[in-house]
């Protein structure tokens, strides 16, 4: 498959499964699919595995890139995520009052001789990383039928 220009993503059934789809960037390639138990084939992570792996993989190199800039010893981040639904009604922090919302819980495994004023900041950097603050942002997603 051609690879696209840099910043563009091609998503493209593989024709080898029923759900399993090629992802293609400018310099990589993968697959994603959906687990067995709901008819894929399990060639790759599932879509939300791949919403969770940006947001943690992005939230990992923001702190390392923070504490290589500032002289913070952060020696390793480990971030484990999850995803799930719950109920308008049970998030105190949450616009939405009804319904059902997605949750993303985070946790952050900081590891090096740190103090707690640098733990601290970098629990604050992490809410900082760009791809947090695009999912907790309004987003628009512009969708076009191409190729007619």
């Amino acid at each position: 498959m051609e690879h696209p220009d840099l910043g563009t993503v091609t998503v493209t059934a593989t024709g080898d499964g029923t759900y399993t789809q090629q992802v293609t960037t400018s310099t990589h390639e993968l697959l994603v699919d959906e687990p067995t138990a709901v008819g894929g084939a399990d060639a790759g992570p599932n879509p939300y595995e791949l919403l969770l792996a940006s947001l943690g993989s992005c939230t990992a190199i923001t702190l390392r890139m923070y504490a290589d800039r500032k002289g913070i010893p952060l020696t390793r981040a480990t971030v484990r995520l999850r995803h799930d639904r719950i109920h308008a009604e049970d998030c105190e922090k949450c616009e939405t009052e009804r319904g059902m919302l997605s949750r993303i819980t985070r946790e952050i495994s900081l590891e090096g001789e740190l103090d707690e004023e640098q733990r601290a900041r970098l629990m604050v950097i992490a809410d900082k990383c760009p791809v947090h603050r695009t999912l907790s942002s309004e987003i628009v997603i512009e969708t076009h039928e191409t190729g007619r």
